[in-house]
C-alpha cells in the first residue's frame, strides 16, 4: 500500500470527523453517568478524553484536539438544546490545547511510558487551565465565590483539589489508563486505512512541544479563553440559547443516534477508501 509520511487535508479531515463524533458520542454517556459524592470527595467521570488523545498521538494532534472541541461544543452542547455563547470558548480552547499538546510530546506511539506521561500531561494542563480561570473569575469579582463544606473557605484550596480530583479520577481512570493500551495496540493497524505511513523516527511531527511558535500559539489560546470566560461570567454572552427541551433524555438519545451516524459514514469512507487502494496496489501487482 502506498502510504505517506504526510497528512493529506482530506486525511486531516477524516481524523477531524472520527475524533468529533466519537468523542461526541462519548459526552452523550457520560451525562447519563451519576456521580457519588464520598465526604468532600466528588467520584464523577469528568471526560473520556482517551478518544482524542489516542487519535492525536497516532495522527495529527491538532486535526484530532480540534475535532475532539467541536464534538463536545455539538453534541453535548447545541444537540442538548444549550449554548452558552462565549461561555463555551472557554473549554474549547483548554481542551485543544490540552490533547494538542499530549500528541506533540509522543514521537514513538509504542513507547507506553512516553504515551502515559503524554496523557496525564495533557489532562493536566486542561484542567489546570480550567482551574485558572475560575480562580480569576473570583478575583475579578464577576463570579461569587461558592464555598464548599468540609474545605477551607479559600478559592484557591477549593479550586485546586477540585482540579486534583478531576486529573487523579478522571485523568488517570478514563484518559491515560485507556490510552496506554490503546495506542501501542493500534499502532501500525490504523493508519493505513488512511493511506498514512505509522509514526516513526522519519514521520514524526517536525519540532518539539515547546518550540516558540507553539508557546506563542498556546498562550494566545489561554489568553482567549480567560478573556471569554470573563466577558461571558460578566453577562456579556453574546449569544446564550437555551431550548425548552435542554437536558431532556430524549435529545440525549437523539444526539447519540445522530454521533453514531456520523461515525458509521466516516468508518464506511475509511474501510472505501482502503479497499480501493488495495484493490489498486493488487492490479499493479
Amino acid at each position: 500500500m502506498d502510504v505517506k509520511s504526510r497528512m493529506t487535508q482530506s486525511q486531516k479531515m477524516m481524523v477531524f470527523v472520527l475524533s468529533m463524533s466519537l468523542y461526541g458520542l462519548a459526552t452523550l454517556f457520560t451525562e447519563l453517568i451519576p456521580s457519588f459524592q464520598i465526604g468532600i470527595v466528588e467520584l464523577s467521570v469528568e471526560y473520556f478524553l482517551f478518544i482524542p488523545l489516542t487519535l492525536a498521538m497516532l495522527f495529527d494532534p491538532l486535526s484530532a484536539a480540534l475535532g475532539a472541541a467541536t464534538g463536545e461544543l455539538v453534541f453535548s452542547e447545541i444537540m442538548l438544546g444549550q449554548f452558552g455563547g462565549l461561555g463555551e470558548l472557554e473549554k474549547f480552547l483548554t481542551v485543544t490545547i490540552g490533547v494538542y499538546i499530549a500528541g506533540r510530546i509522543v514521537k514513538d506511539p509504542r513507547n507506553r511510558r512516553v504515551v502515559a506521561a503524554a496523557s496525564i500531561i495533557g489532562v493536566t494542563v486542561q484542567q489546570l487551565m480550567g482551574c485558572v480561570v475560575d480562580i480569576l473569575k473570583v478575583q475579578f469579582a464577576v463570579e461569587d465565590f461558592e464555598a464548599v463544606a468540609g474545605l477551607p473557605e479559600s478559592v484557591f484550596f477549593t479550586e485546586g483539589f477540585a482540579c486534583l480530583n478531576d486529573i487523579l479520577f478522571s485523568g488517570i481512570l478514563f484518559c491515560m489508563l485507556p490510552a496506554m493500551y490503546l495506542v501501542p495496540r493500534l499502532y501500525g493497524k490504523i493508519e493505513p486505512l488512511l493511506g498514512v505511513k505509522p509514526r516513526d523516527k522519519e514521520t514524526q511531527l517536525e519540532g518539539g512541544v515547546f518550540t516558540p511558535k507553539n508557546i506563542a500559539l498556546i498562550l494566545a489560546g489561554f489568553a482567549a479563553a480567560i478573556g471569554a470566560e470573563l466577558l461571558a461570567s460578566g453577562g456579556y454572552e453574546l449569544i446564550d440559547w437555551e431550548a425548552d427541551w435542554a437536558g431532556n433524555s430524549t435529545s440525549i438519545i437523539v444526539g447519540i443516534i445522530v454521533a453514531l451516524a456520523v461515525t458509521a459514514v466516516a468508518a464506511g469512507l475509511i474501510r472505501s477508501r482502503a479497499g480501493r487502494k488495495a484493490s489498486a496496489e493488487y492490479r499493479n501487482f
